[in-house]
């Protein structure tokens, strides 16, 4: 496959983000944009010199593959209409609402031997794809991921839409059955949970202290892991990685030092996509697959149901 023909459904804030990389990436070309309002599709389509159609299934058998932008709920029904077309697809996080329904698209994919990657931007970040060389086993690990209050988004609560970032990424790192969760939260500006905490243990006895929010007044988005080789700390809005180590100095006192960090300053989304398209052209199995979609959506929906029993116990 020398050129991917690719189409983009969900002409929103990202799927407009989608196709300005696609655009930027000379093995792929844009043939179809797909949004149930015809004046976005149409306006995009003029951009980038493509058709537009409002119902998205009228892409297949045009399209090698697409990215997938359009609101949470419909991601399964969207999805599994391409996946079972046989055309890959490259959909935003959360991969479902429900774990029944990302099991479905996971079994699809698999059945249909197609490309199956979900959208978590932070495995592309460059402090995040250098700490990997860095990583040891982590013990203790804290995240803040708290911005301000937009609309968008508010489709699902906060878990699923900002902290399940930092959930993929923990799992990614940590590997390890999840032992106990314990969570809270609160309903600030919609009728969901707009604050959470939540604390999980692994059974490899590490722990994980994670906030988010969306009803902040300035954005920070941080993670910091601990374990007996050192601490890292990542600055995911900087793209900015601090990483420490400890030695025996040459008076036998443990000293701290600051390991060496290279960090490629690249587009975190066009990584993404780059990478989703190397997996169609190579049919390797995409870096964030749709399993890892599917445990990550299973933890948030657990952290979910108890901070909703948390909040229904405050006065």
């Amino acid at each position: 496959m020398d050129t991917v023909k690719v189409g983009v459904v969900g002409i929103g804030h990202l799927g407009n983000y989608h196709l300005q990389k696609y655009h930027k990436i000379p093995n792929c070309k844009i043939v179809g944009v797909a949004d149930i309002s015809v004046d976005r599709a149409q306006k995009a389509a003029g951009t980038y010199g493509c058709s537009a159609v409002s119902d998205h299934r009228k892409l297949i058998g045009s399209v090698d593959a697409v990215s997938i932008a359009v609101p949470t709920i419909s991601h399964h029904s969207v999805a599994k209409d391409f996946l079972e077309a046989g055309i890959d697809v490259l959909l935003e996080k959360p991969i479902a609402t429900t774990i029944e329904e990302a099991d479905d698209l996971v079994a699809v994919a698999e059945e249909k031997g197609v490309i199956f990657q979900i959208g978590f931007l932070e495995r592309f970040n460059p402090a995040i794809v250098a700490l990997t060389t860095l990583m040891g086993k982590p013990l203790f690990i804290e995240t803040h991921r708290l911005h301000p209050f937009f609309e968008r988004g508010t489709d699902v609560d906060v878990i699923l839409d900002l902290m399940i970032h930092d959930l993929d990424i923990i799992l990614h790192f940590v590997k390890s059955p999840i032992q106990s969760v314990e969570a809270v939260g609160v309903s600030v500006l919609s009728d969901k949970v707009d604050i959470a905490n939540a604390r999980i243990t692994f059974s490899s006895g590490c722990v994980a202290n994670i906030t988010a929010s969306r009803v902040t007044g300035k954005t920070m988005q941080k993670i910091r892991f601990f374990g007996l080789e050192g601490y890292h700390a990542v600055d995911y809005e900087k793209r900015e990685l601090i990483s420490l180590s400890k030695r025996a100095g040459a008076d036998g006192k443990i000293e701290i030092y600051g390991n060496p960090v290279e960090i490629k300053l690249r587009d975190p989304l066009e990584e993404e996509i780059r990478a989703f398209l190397d997996s169609v052209i190579s049919r390797k199995p995409p870096s964030v697959s749709g399993k890892d979609g599917r445990d990550a959506l299973e933890l948030a929906i657990l952290i979910a149901e108890k901070a909703r029993k948390a909040q229904e116990t405050l006065p």
